[in-house]
């Protein structure tokens, strides 16, 4: 496992990559119930979101929702988290389009620049290109470690 290989200290993109497929996989397996699916899937855009913004948050206090805008995060993932951590469990349907979005998140922020610009989707669009390169500076090495 991703675990043994990496030990503590695994990066973070991979630890939520892994635990975001890992909650896709049960829910495609028709095992659990819809509640226990939500859980799953809250759990891990929860740990997520917190581990994404936590050490931006250690510099100076700064509002979730902001944050998630700077890095390039649909706010609405961020009011999931809070509905989540706040005892409100949401639809299944929302938790599975938020795995979707930060899997998607992921990949070009992290698994793209992994693979190499080579081979990496190229966007038409020059305005989300730079916004992307603003939250990429933003996310430097230190914060995926």
């Amino acid at each position: 496992s991703f675990s043994s290989r990496y030990g503590p200290k695994m990066p973070l993109a991979v630890d939520c990559t892994a635990e975001l497929i890992r909650c896709k996989v049960l829910d495609s397996s028709g095992r659990l119930k819809s509640h226990e699916l939500i859980l799953s899937y809250g759990l891990a855009l929860v740990r997520f979101v917190n581990l994404i913004t936590e050490r931006k948050q250690k510099m100076v206090k700064i509002p979730l929702r902001q944050l998630a805008r700077e890095v390039g995060i649909p706010v609405w993932v961020v009011d999931l988290r809070h509905e989540l951590t706040h005892g409100k469990l949401p639809r299944l349907a929302l938790c599975r389009k938020g795995c979707d979005v930060v899997l998607d998140w992921l990949r070009k922020m992290y698994w793209n620049r992994q693979l190499g610009n080579n081979l990496c989707e190229k966007d038409d669009d020059e305005k989300q290109e730079q916004e992307e390169g603003e939250a990429n500076a933003e996310l430097d090495s230190d914060a995926w470690v």
